[in-house]
């Protein structure tokens, strides 16, 4: 074969070969732009859905309305000075109404439900989360963005702690047990699996029963001592010792069924075929558990752990609460009891980009961690 022939053939696989890699990335593009466009939809679809709960399709605007005229109400005729009491009822009545006209026309509620609920998910989409109607900041801002912020820190110290340690916790025991199948500590953590039906915050009050109203080693709740240390070293302390019980509560709530979980996970995939065959061939046990059973199930550990990580920003409604934590939970508990509807909306907001944006993500780390997915091939699942 002459050289004039093979480099022809050459100059064609480059071209194929380039070619394909066009192809793909054309198939790569037409996936993300398709799962872009539903994830947004889905977005938009459930914010303006949390817009209708959170405002209870417009009767909180009712109820605000009376607040705002029973409080207008009381100002005037509780008024002490001699040009507000020389008055009469309908010039009382009259000089209400005018105020409470205005007061409406300040908050937005002059205007039909239906078009401020459409604001609302413009607002929202956006990311203009805008003013909160009760709640403050440390600083004494109103903003839903301050508000949330400073609450995002302590949320952060108290779920990531929990997360990580469950997460960790529960991969290492359950493939501990996986290869003790039927062992007395097998058998203990089964029996142990039914207690984590009850919630994180159940095991809180007999913990705070216990560690801080009888044996007074721990304290009763919140971030810090109060007054706060002054010394950087001894406020770090400080901080830690309030986190333990809130974090025990939250490890006790979950700890076994997850161990169960991850422990029957893992038996599943050492009796796959190819398991078999390798444990034939005499691989080694941390080899065999390394390549054949924990690498396959890479997956869904990935999924659950960054479920857990965005679970992150929801914070424990009635756990921070009952501990006095002052974090996203508790700030939504605070917002949900006084119909701010700013603060409810804005939280759920940036969890649900949050959601997204990780479903986004898991696509491609699918196609890194297992050979079989091939993203936006028809057929296969990215």
């Amino acid at each position: 074969m002459s050289e004039t022939t093979i480099s022809v053939e050459s100059a064609v696989e480059e071209i194929e070969e380039k070619g394909d890699v066009f192809k793909s990335i054309l198939r790569v593009a037409r996936y993300m732009a398709i799962r872009i466009v539903t994830l947004f939809i889905t977005v938009l679809i459930g914010i303006y859905l949390v817009v209708l709960i959170a405002n209870m399709g417009g009767y909180v605007d009712e109820i605000r309305r009376g607040a705002i005229r029973e409080e207008i109400s009381m100002r005037v005729y509780m008024d002490p000075s001699p040009e507000i009491k020389q008055l009469s009822s309908e010039e009382k009545n009259a000089l209400v109404a005018e105020q409470v006209a205005i007061e409406e026309r300040r908050r937005g509620l002059d205007r039909p439900f239906i078009i401020r609920s459409f604001t609302f998910l413009t607002n929202a989409i956006t990311l203009d989360l805008g003013f909160a109607e009760d709640l403050v900041s440390d600083s004494g801002s109103k903003q839903v963005r301050l508000i949330l912020l400073e609450r995002l820190v302590p949320t952060l110290l108290l779920w990531g702690s929990f997360s990580f340690l469950l997460f960790f916790t529960a991969l290492f025991a359950g493939l501990f047990l996986s290869r003790r199948y039927g062992s007395w500590l097998d058998k203990l953590v089964i029996a142990l699996t039914p207690t984590s039906s009850a919630p994180g915050w159940f095991y809180g009050l007999f913990l705070i029963l216990i560690f801080a109203a009888v044996l007074q080693i721990l304290p009763f709740g919140g971030l810090v001592d109060a007054p706060p240390p002054e010394s950087k070293m001894l406020y770090a302390l400080s901080v830690l010792k309030h986190l333990i019980l809130p974090t025990m509560a939250l490890f006790l709530g979950n700890v076994f069924v997850s161990i169960f979980n991850r422990r029957t996970f893992f038996l599943i995939y050492s009796q796959e075929d190819y398991v078999e065959m390798a444990k034939a061939k005499g691989v080694p046990d941390r080899l065999l558990e390394r390549r054949y059973i924990l690498k396959p199930t890479l997956p869904p550990i990935i999924t659950e752990f960054l479920l857990v990580v965005i679970a992150v920003w929801y914070g424990g409604v009635i756990t921070e609460t009952i501990f006095n934590w002052p974090g996203l939970g508790r700030a939504l508990y605070s917002a949900i009891g006084n119909f701010d509807t700013a603060v409810i909306v804005g939280s759920q907001v940036i969890y649900a980009y949050l959601l997204a944006l990780t479903v986004l993500l898991l696509d491609f780390l699918y196609a890194v961690v297992d050979p079989r997915v091939r993203i936006g091939e028809e057929g296969k699942r990215a």
